[in-house]
């Protein structure tokens, strides 16, 4: 049997304690154990959701665990399948609206866009220039209420609860605004092919310059809340790192893609609506990881703040809608059309047979790509870190399932 020392040494005890001489073994120790350093056990399945509050939506994680680190992970969808490609098959195309609506259910406005643009391909219709700004200032509004849900959620993902009652405060202003001209706070039915429903109300003006007043003010705050913490930080830098090669090769666009260090923004490289007479810059980062995404994010929250004030003070005069014929049957063809989503380019794909629905419709939902990304990022995590990872991925089920 080896030297009782040899044990000690390899132990980490301090070999000082070892009295000199002969060293007696209780009478249970017999011999050294042996396979310390090699203790297995079983790894534990455990199903995350589909109702868990860190999925933000119906969604299912399989988790392999070995302790709080996972070994592996699959997303599970189609709780929240709606069927929106195949119901659009069998609505006129000015109400499909209300089905893209319920695809990306906090950013309606840019899904209506989307099919609105393709519709408008295919039919050849001439938009209003009032009504492109139009659509211009109520996405970028939209977009803002987006990331503001985003930000909130995140830093409860993370630990933080109070900076999040401070982005309910700044949504629910610009709910009221989006409410005000369209009628409604979330399915708001508004883009419709030829221009918009409404024109922007008197009271819906003054209630967005007395927002644009203060939310500069607030949006330092926000970054001070929880980017300006230490503890946030050291929960997302270093954490979830996505290089660009692999959001290139996941397919991923919008705030994921340009934290990863490559500068792809739909509005800027392929405009549509009145973007091309806006100016703005695309906030990029290099790092990739959750850390990037976050800081990604609050810097476009800033650029559609600078938008929407450009559209409210140069707001060209003319009609909102332009000239459309109420059974709207456009020629046989197709069309490709995509907008800049809070999530990412949101594409629509549209066929036309020469009737009044869509002979196919195919809906391209960044929010899957992100997703598929996340579920790749899953093993080597902690459980903790797997949170804060996918909540910065930023997707949303009803887009996901559609």
């Amino acid at each position: 049997m080896s030297d009782p020392r040899d044990i000690v040494k390899h132990s980490g005890w301090i070999a000082a304690d070892v009295p000199a001489g002969p060293v007696t073994l209780p009478a249970v120790l017999v011999e050294p154990p042996c396979g310390i350093n090699e203790l297995m056990t079983e790894n534990l399945v455990v199903n995350m959701g589909p109702q868990h509050p860190s999925t933000h939506g119906v969604l299912r994680l399989l988790l392999e665990l070995d302790g709080e680190q996972i070994v592996r992970g699959e997303a599970v969808v189609g709780y929240l399948h709606r069927g929106i490609e195949k119901l659009a098959e069998h609505r006129r195309y000015n109400a499909v609206g209300t089905l893209m609506d319920r695809g990306d259910y906090v950013s309606g406005i840019m899904n209506e866009l989307a099919f609105a643009l393709a519709a408008e391909k295919v039919g050849e219709i001439e938009v209003p220039r009032r009504a492109s700004w139009l659509r211009v200032m109520m996405s970028e509004i939209n977009r803002l209420a987006s990331h503001l849900v985003w930000y909130g959620t995140m830093g409860l993902d993370a630990g933080a609860m109070g900076q999040f009652l401070y982005a309910v405060r700044d949504r629910e202003n610009l709910l009221d605004i989006l409410e005000d001209v369209s009628g409604q706070r979330m399915m708001f039915n508004y883009v419709r092919p030829g221009g918009v429903v409404n024109d922007i109300t008197t009271t819906a003006e003054a209630k967005l310059r007395t927002f644009l007043k203060t939310i500069d003010g607030y949006m330092e705050e926000h970054s001070a809340l929880l980017g300006g913490n230490e503890i946030f930080q050291g929960r997302m830098r270093g954490v979830g790192v996505v290089t660009k090669e692999m959001a290139v090769a996941f397919g991923i666009t919008g705030a994921n893609l340009r934290a990863s260090g490559l500068s792809f923004d739909v509005r800027r490289d392929r405009p549509y609506a009145a973007y091309d007479e806006m100016h703005f810059d695309i906030p990029v980062a290099s790092e990739g990881d959750c850390y990037a995404r976050y800081l990604v994010r609050m810097e476009e929250m800033r650029q559609s703040i600078r938008i929407i004030r450009q559209c409210l003070d140069g707001m060209p005069e003319g009609e909102h809608m332009g000239k459309i014929a109420k059974v709207f049957r456009p020629p046989a063809g197709e069309a490709y059309a995509a907008v800049e989503s809070p999530r990412g380019e949101l594409g629509v794909y549209l066929v036309s047979d020469g009737t009044d629905s869509p002979y196919r419709m195919r809906y391209r939902p960044p929010a899957l790509y992100a997703l598929q990304l996340g579920e790749a990022m899953l093993p080597g995590l902690l459980i903790a870190d797997a949170v804060v990872s996918l909540g910065s991925l930023d997707f949303v089920l009803g887009e996901i399932d559609r």
